[in-house]
C-alpha cells in the first residue's frame, strides 16, 4: 500500500485534562506518516506546555500558537500549515483507535475516495449530566452495586462499500443532522480539493463542521464508508451541542443551511424528488443524547444504532 503523507489537526483550547490522552492516540497510530499540526488557541490553562512536551518527545509534532479565535479560525490555521495528501480532523477532547488512520488511508488509496467516512463511538461517562448524577446517587441509596464505566454507543449510517456523489448525498439527506454525516473528525479528507476550491471553515452558521460538509460534498465525488469504527467522541456536557441553551441559534443555523442544501441538490441536478427531502433538514434529529449508565440503556432499548 501506498504511504502518502496525512496532516493530523488537533484545535486546543482549555483541555489540559484530556490533550495527551488525545496526542498519545494520534502518536500511537500504526500508520507513521503523518504530520500532526498542533494549533494552541490562546489555552489560559497548561495545554501549550503539554503540547510542548509532546513536540520535544515526536519529531512529527508541529505547535502553532495564537490568540483566541475559536474553532474555525484554528481549523483553518491548521490547513494553512498542511502538506499532507490528505487532512484528518482530530478533536483534543477525544482520541483515535490505533488502527483508524491506516484503515482511512488504506480505503482512500484502494478506491480513489475523496472522502471516507467512519462509525464512531460516543463516550458518555456517568457523571456528564445531571441525570446521569442522580442515577448514581439513586444506585448507592438503594445499596445498588454502583456502575462507574462509560456508556458506550456505535452509530454509523452507511452501509460499508463506495458510492458516488449523488447517492451519497440521498443518503446524507435521510440524516442530514447526525454527527455521523456532518463533523469532521471521522472523515479523510483529499487536501488538493479543499486548496483547488478555497474551502475553509467559516462562521456564518452555527454548526461550521456542517457547512464545511455540505460544501465538500459539491466537490467530491468519490465516497468510501468504512464498516468499523476508529474515533472515540466524548460527549462534553459544558458544550454547547448538549445544552438547549442556544435553541434559537440552532433553529437559525438550519433556516441559513437550507439555501446551501438546495443550491447542492440543483447542482447535482437531483431536485426533482427530493422535496420532502429538502424540507426535512428543518427538521431533522441528530443522535439523540441519553443518560449514561443503567438508566440510559434501559431508554434506548432497541433504538438502532
Amino acid at each position: 500500500m501506498n504511504t502518502p503523507l496525512v496532516s493530523v489537526i488537533v484545535p486546543v483550547y482549555k483541555v489540559e485534562k484530556t490533550l495527551a490522552r488525545c496526542l498519545e492516540s494520534i502518536c500511537g497510530q500504526t500508520y507513521q506518516n503523518l504530520e500532526i499540526i498542533v494549533v494552541n488557541d490562546g489555552s489560559p490553562d497548561g495545554s501549550l506546555a503539554i503540547c510542548e512536551q509532546f513536540r520535544q518527545k515526536d519529531a512529527r509534532i508541529t505547535v502553532l500558537s495564537k490568540e483566541n479565535e475559536g474553532l474555525s479560525l484554528t481549523r483553518n490555521a491548521g490547513m494553512r500549515a498542511a502538506h499532507g495528501k490528505y487532512l484528518q480532523f482530530v478533536d483534543s477532547d477525544d482520541y483515535l483507535e490505533h488502527t483508524f488512520t491506516a484503515r482511512m488511508v488504506e480505503a482512500a488509496e484502494r478506491n480513489y475516495a475523496d472522502l471516507v467516512i467512519a462509525p464512531y463511538w460516543m463516550v458518555i461517562p456517568l457523571d456528564s449530566s445531571k441525570a446521569g448524577q442522580r442515577t448514581a446517587k439513586l444506585l448507592k441509596r438503594i445499596g445498588a452495586p454502583a456502575n462507574t464505566d462509560p456508556d458506550v454507543s456505535v452509530y454509523r449510517f452507511l452501509a460499508p462499500g463506495n458510492y458516488d456523489q449523488r447517492t451519497f448525498v440521498q443518503e446524507y439527506l435521510k440524516k442530514p443532522s447526525a454527527f455521523y454525516y456532518n463533523v469532521v473528525w471521522n472523515k479523510l479528507y483529499r487536501r488538493s480539493l479543499l486548496t483547488q476550491h478555497d474551502l475553509w471553515f467559516t462562521k456564518e452558521v452555527y454548526n461550521e463542521d456542517q457547512l464545511f460538509s455540505v460544501r465538500y460534498m459539491g466537490y467530491a465525488r468519490t465516497y468510501t464508508a468504512l464498516a468499523d469504527p476508529g474515533y472515540y467522541y466524548i460527549q462534553n456536557p459544558q458544550s454547547l451541542l448538549h445544552t438547549n441553551a442556544d435553541f434559537s441559534k440552532v433553529v437559525d443555523s438550519r433556516l441559513q443551511m437550507y439555501p446551501h442544501y438546495k443550491k447542492l441538490l440543483g447542482q447535482l441536478g437531483i431536485s426533482q424528488g427530493n422535496q420532502l427531502r429538502l424540507l426535512h433538514t428543518l427538521v431533522a434529529q441528530s443522535e439523540r443524547f441519553m443518560p449514561a449508565g443503567p438508566v440510559g440503556t434501559l431508554l434506548r432499548g432497541r433504538r438502532t444504532k
